[in-house]
């Protein structure tokens, strides 16, 4: 059954959109449909043009033996609240959101990833800004969303100019915010994650002073409650849930265009926009497994965020994985497919 948005979903500029955001915003959500049939039932987090999306444009939402139940959330973080409280069993976020989950001590477990290139996230100025290069946002604003990817990878790309967080004045703002702050000169520059960083170059509103590619790690993931997993036909359905998502993901490398088009309907975005986004950011990614480099990649962020004293206490983040799933995927730190930008 396919899910249909209210009008009012459709007025927003694409707000938390995607799994690649996080930040701490209103934890609305939405009941959609059905998919599927028979006896088990898994309960699937989603965001707009998220996973739903994907799999139906590629026609894996064909011939289940169980069903899906998909709900729709606004952003990743309360997605993991839902997956904590047992009302998700299963669902799509980016590489910081579990982060902030496993700070709080909720209960999940992240049981597939997938590695693409990070230059969708970026730190866009103006046209007319004087800035060349990070380095130079020493005492400038900077509007970014809290808790965020674009959190982490402004972070990180301060570190790589040898700046600190604290050398800049962040402004903390969701993107539909961030966007207006933006275009109107409020603030110098924006930290934030395609398809806002389509979306502006595509107006001719800004250009890019730097991307997260070999600054952040390019991860994304599906993230399980741990009840679901103990229950044998459950996480049977989790596991082939998991395997058509990732022959859609594929999918998506030989049908750019098409999926672009899906993307834009889903979520109110310019075809133009999608398929920039697509090409620089979703046709890179592909499924990696959930494995010690990928660990060790989280645990510096969680150490990162809780240095920030943005979390409150020390993360193991080992402890919230599970890769019971991985089969044969290659490494997480398997090269992502190149970016064709746009």
């Amino acid at each position: 059954m396919r899910r249909r948005l209210a009008p009012a979903a459709l007025l927003l500029p694409l707000a938390l959109l995607l799994t690649a955001c996080g930040g701490n915003s209103a934890a609305s959500t939405s009941d959609g449909g059905t998919d599927g049939q028979g006896p088990v039932t898994i309960n699937v987090g989603d965001q707009k043009g998220g996973s739903e999306a994907i799999l139906r444009a590629a026609g894996e939402l064909k011939n289940l033996d169980y069903k899906i139940k998909w709900s729709t959330f606004t952003s990743g973080p309360p997605l993991l609240e839902a997956v904590n409280a047992g009302a998700v069993d299963i669902g799509g976020v980016g590489n910081t959101p579990p982060v902030f989950a496993a700070g709080a001590g909720s209960r999940i477990k992240v049981v597939a990833a997938w590695h693409g290139t990070s230059k969708g996230d970026t730190i866009l100025v103006p046209n007319g800004s004087p800035l060349k290069n990070p380095g130079q946002l020493r005492g400038r604003s900077v509007a970014v969303a809290q808790g965020s990817s674009a959190h982490f990878q402004l972070v990180a790309s301060l570190k790589k100019a040898g700046l600190s967080l604290s050398d800049v004045k962040v402004k903390y703002l969701q993107p539909a915010d961030a966007l207006a702050a933006f275009t109107s000169g409020k603030v110098d520059a924006w930290a934030v994650w395609d398809p806002y960083t389509s979306q502006v170059l595509k107006a001719g509103q800004g250009r890019v002073l730097t991307d997260g590619d070999g600054v952040t790690n390019g991860l994304t993931f599906q993230v399980a409650a741990p009840a679901a997993l103990k229950d044998r036909k459950k996480a049977a359905a989790v596991k082939d849930y998991l395997e058509r998502l990732r022959r859609a993901y594929t999918w998506v490398y030989d049908h750019e265009e098409e999926w672009a088009e899906v993307w834009a309907k889903d979520t109110g975005l310019p075809e133009d926009v999608a398929l920039a986004a697509v090409r620089r950011t979703y046709t890179t990614r592909i499924a990696v497994a959930v494995d010690k480099p990928l660990i060790n990649s989280e645990q510096e962020i969680a150490d990162t965020f809780t240095a920030l004293k943005l979390i409150p206490r020390k993360v193991d983040f080992a402890e919230f994985t599970d890769a019971r799933f991985n089969g044969d995927l290659p490494p997480s730190t398997s090269a992502a497919r190149p970016s064709e930008g746009s």
